[in-house]
């Protein structure tokens, strides 16, 4: 993964402590990192890395936008959505409860930082000024099953 310099890796993880996200880059990509950004509590004990633990990156950043806009030079940001937005059905069992809870609480992130960047770039605009947030292209493909 690291040996790879035309690459860039951006992998979230949520600091259990301060509740803050960490993004690990290429150069300090590890095994722990990558168990750290899919760790469900509630499955698994927090992944430890440099005397902090961290859980799934999905609770605050699922996935973080801002290194792909600041630090990449390309224009298109693909989503790939994987936890539906909606479902027609309300869960009522224990598992399918914590399953829906979990696609709601990762997309919530990823819809804030959608909407904070969708400001952003308004605020930008009326200013007159160009940058790496004014310039980004997104698509998406939607995990949800169709009707």
């Amino acid at each position: 993964m690291r040996q790879c310099e035309q690459l860039k890796l951006f992998v979230a993880a949520t600091n259990v402590r301060t509740g803050k996200q960490r993004v690990f880059r290429r150069e300090e990509m590890s095994v722990d990192a990558v168990m750290a950004s899919a760790c469900l509590p509630f499955l698994f004990q927090a992944v430890e890395i440099d005397g902090e633990a961290y859980w799934d990156g999905g609770y605050m950043g699922n996935p973080a936008l801002f290194p792909l806009m600041e630090e990449c030079s390309a224009r298109d940001i693909l989503l790939i959505q994987i936890n539906p937005i909606s479902r027609k059905e309300v869960p009522t069992s224990a598992s399918a409860i914590m399953n829906r809870l979990n696609e709601i609480t990762f997309n919530s992130a990823l819809i804030k930082e959608i909407r904070m960047i969708a400001l952003l770039k308004h605020a930008l605009d009326e200013q007159g000024i160009v940058n790496c947030y004014q310039q980004a292209l997104f698509h998406r493909i939607s995990g949800e099953l169709a009707p």
